[in-house]
């Protein structure tokens, strides 16, 4: 097997869901999409404040793209990226570049939101959707920015945003220092939650707001949690970092600041070794 499709097998198996209820298990999904050549529309450009760019050659590519589904801005994580670019760069130099597609409700907006971000990095403003149309992107949002090599093909998939385990793997490979042949296979274990949503109900926005969710650890194996992220600052979450034996639980605590009124329904996303990683979380309520 080529090492490239090595790679790819390593990412899904850290990354995604199990569920066969929606319709795309790990082996699906492999098979889609290993070594698939990512197709870009005749008529993409890429333009930085809404003005045209040119893009340059390179070994590699990372694409990511965000539709109109939601909070793009929070899907986004713009300034992640740009701390992630900069990184990138001190570690491999020039050997990727960066392709942004965005499906936005109002590309306006989008333009106004980049450059509030500073955002200085070009983009496409896909307002037909069309990359999406050729490629039939998955739906879950974990699997819509890939690795590709000089020739667009995928050889790994994962938001290196959320998940650091992605950004080391993406590094190793452009830096060619991925032996995948070497590479441990992370052992998986089996969780529960105590529940995956909880209402704060109705409460003062000026008033800080905390729950908790429990992770019993019901497999063989210690229970490692990688990372959690939020869809927005308003959340915030602590826990221990320390693996969880079979049998143990760990606590996420979680924390909601409203900076206004308004009705509430924020996402966690929790990445670790369970077979049903990513556990999504919501909290809801109405910040009054």
């Amino acid at each position: 097997m080529p090492k490239n499709i090595y790679v790819l097998v390593l990412v899904f198996f850290l990354l995604i869901s199990c569920k066969e209820s929606k319709k795309e298990s790990i082996s699906h999904l492999v098979t889609e999409w290993m070594g698939k050549e990512i197709a870009y529309p005749d008529d993409i450009a890429f333009t930085l404040w809404g003005k045209d760019t040119i893009m340059n050659r390179t070994s590699y590519t990372i694409v990511t793209y965000a539709d109109s589904i939601g909070c793009i801005n929070c899907k986004l994580q713009l300034k992640k990226w740009l701390a992630f670019i900069t990184e990138l760069r001190d570690k491999v130099g020039d050997k990727v570049k960066m392709h942004f597609i965005l499906f936005p409700k109002d590309p306006k907006e989008m333009v106004a939101l980049l450059r509030q971000d500073k955002f200085d990095y070009p983009v496409c403003i896909d307002v037909n959707d069309s990359f999406n149309k050729l490629n039939h992107l998955s739906s879950i949002m974990m699997f819509q920015t890939f690795l590709l090599n000089e020739d667009n093909e995928v050889i790994a998939i994962g938001n290196p945003i959320y998940n650091p385990k992605v950004k080391e793997l993406y590094v190793g490979i452009i830096n060619g220092e991925v032996d995948v042949q070497k590479e441990h296979i992370i052992l998986q274990t089996e969780i529960t939650v105590s529940n995956n949503s909880t209402s704060l109900g109705v409460f003062s926005w000026e008033d800080e707001q905390t729950t908790n969710f429990t992770l019993k650890n019901i497999g063989k194996n210690p229970l490692v949690i990688e990372n959690v992220s939020t869809s927005c600052g308003c959340t915030s979450v602590s826990y221990s970092k320390e693996p969880v034996r079979s049998g143990n639980s760990v606590i996420l605590n979680v924390s909601y600041k409203a900076d206004h009124p308004e009705h509430f329904n924020k996402t966690i996303t929790v990445y670790c070794n369970a077979e049903s990683s990513p556990i999504l979380l919501r909290i809801a309520g109405d910040a009054e």
